[in-house]
């Protein structure tokens, strides 16, 4: 038994005997003469009190100890007590006549009862009506935890948790609650696993690559499953990685190639792109918009510029970006114990065959030119035209640089000589290389850190002389 209970017990026990004790002075001071009225005397005060006191505490201690009982004797002893005092009433009710006293009579008096009109019967009737609208409530009150069981239940049912079940009610109702909130935080624990372990997946195959095949879940994904779309791909690499390993250890290789990739991937994301893969010091990226994937490799170029003069420690990283737009598969490959999404197309290999001209020319940013029809015309780009280009000795490319990378007094310079440049470019296209070295050495007059006007001149030349120059 617990403490404040032994207190309200000692309590009620001291209280009702007192109150037995001084029981006829209470009685004596209620007066039921033509009216009912009280007249008590200060012991008969005294004696009030202790009575509301014991029926106060007694009170608590019924309801302590109906909580205490589990749920078929809870029902027994409420609905007993309440059965018994509304059976005596109605009896009383329906024989009041049969009785004499001045208190009966004065009860007679309020009630309207009399020998003739039989009112009392349905005082009776009425009484039994108001037992079981109260049984009704009672009942609904006592089965209100079930109610708030079976809420929780269905909702754990659905995987749906909660902060805390409350049921409230008795004993057995607490040990139902305390079962149902091990439950709950079972179902947490798991739901905070899964979240944490789907964060975990989607830096492994990202959230659009799924969009894409329209899967919510890497669990959805099944071998063959794949999807065309037209996209711009991106291929990023540092210049002179291989050179710039050989004077790091093993462990400073890492860290540089992660610090590149800590600017590199969040600028992506940022841009509405996701990595598709990582090639060692590469970075193989998707874009829906071919708007975004120029303002990103712009940004790119800009951020590790930045990091070069703000941190002179570690060797400074140059970078090439190509871009190249067309119709690309989304897939997953592999075989059931290994399965890997990724994208194929034509369009990935170019935009990697791009990056070795990106790297001869020394430019930054290159696209082809269906990614320059792909951009809206009011978009505002700086670019030139680098000539077509072959890849493999048969198909050739059309390539623009895209000058907004570079910095602003450079850009307009090259801006100010585009026309020569790219007539000069057309030119050697058309096997004129006496005109074409004429412009190159124009522009070079103007902007002697052009390095595509003076590989394009040094073709010249070797053009002229009979030379065959190395095939891009």
């Amino acid at each position: 038994m617990k403490k404040n209970t032994k207190v309200w017990l000692i309590v009620f026990i001291i209280s009702t005997v007192i109150g037995i004790l001084l029981f006829n002075q209470i009685y004596s001071g209620i007066s039921f003469v033509n009216n009912f009225n009280f007249n008590f005397s200060t012991v008969g005060y005294i004696g009030l009190i202790f009575l509301l006191v014991s029926l106060i505490s007694g009170l608590i201690l019924y309801f302590k100890f109906i909580k205490s009982q589990n749920f078929s004797r809870m029902l027994f002893f409420i609905t007993v007590p309440l059965t018994l005092v509304f059976a005596f009433l109605i009896y009383s009710v329906t024989n009041i006549n049969s009785y004499n006293s001045p208190q009966v009579d004065y009860v007679k008096q309020v009630l309207n009862v009399n020998q003739t009109n039989n009112v009392n019967y349905i005082w009776a009737i009425f009484l039994g009506i108001v037992y079981l609208i109260l049984l009704f409530v009672t009942l609904n009150l006592v089965c209100k935890p079930i109610k708030k069981i079976e809420k929780a239940v269905y909702r754990l049912s659905d995987g749906r948790v909660k902060d805390e079940i409350q049921i409230g009610g008795n004993k057995q109702f607490l040990g139902i609650e305390h079962g149902l909130n091990k439950i709950n935080d079972v179902y947490k624990e798991k739901e905070n696993l899964l979240k944490k372990t789907n964060i975990e997946y989607e830096k492994f195959i990202p959230k659009q690559f799924l969009k894409f095949l329209g899967k919510n879940s890497i669990l959805e994904l099944e071998l063959g499953n794949q999807v065309q779309k037209e996209v711009t791909t991106m291929f990023c690499d540092i210049r002179n990685s291989t050179a710039t390993s050989t004077s790091l250890s093993l462990e400073e290789n890492f860290n540089y190639i992660n610090s590149y990739l800590k600017i590199v991937s969040p600028l992506i994301r940022k841009y509405g792109g996701f990595v598709d893969k990582y090639l060692g010091d590469g970075v193989l990226a998707v874009f829906v918009s071919a708007e975004n994937a120029i303002e990103c490799a712009v940004q790119i170029v800009k951020a590790i510029e930045q990091k070069n003069k703000s941190n002179v420690k570690t060797p400074s990283m140059d970078v090439g970006i190509s871009l190249n737009t067309g119709e690309v598969v989304f897939g997953v490959i592999g075989e059931e114990e290994r399965k890997s999404p990724t994208i194929i197309s034509d369009t990935v290999n170019l935009a990697s065959k791009m990056e070795n001209i990106n790297k001869f020319f020394k430019t930054k940013i290159i696209f082809s030119k269906r990614t320059l029809n792909s951009l809206k015309s009011e978009y505002p780009l700086s670019y030139r035209y680098l000539g077509s280009l072959t890849l493999d000795d048969k198909n050739y490319l059309s390539l623009f640089e895209c000058l907004d990378a570079y910095d602003k007094k450079i850009r307009e310079k090259i801006e100010s000589i585009k026309v020569t440049f790219e007539q000069g470019v057309r030119f050697y296209n058309l096997g004129k290389y006496h005109n074409a070295k004429e412009n190159f050495q124009l522009v070079l007059k103007r902007v002697r850190e052009d390095k595509v006007a003076y590989m394009y001149y040094n073709k010249c030349e070797q053009k002229i002389n009979g030379e065959n120059p190395m095939r891009l």
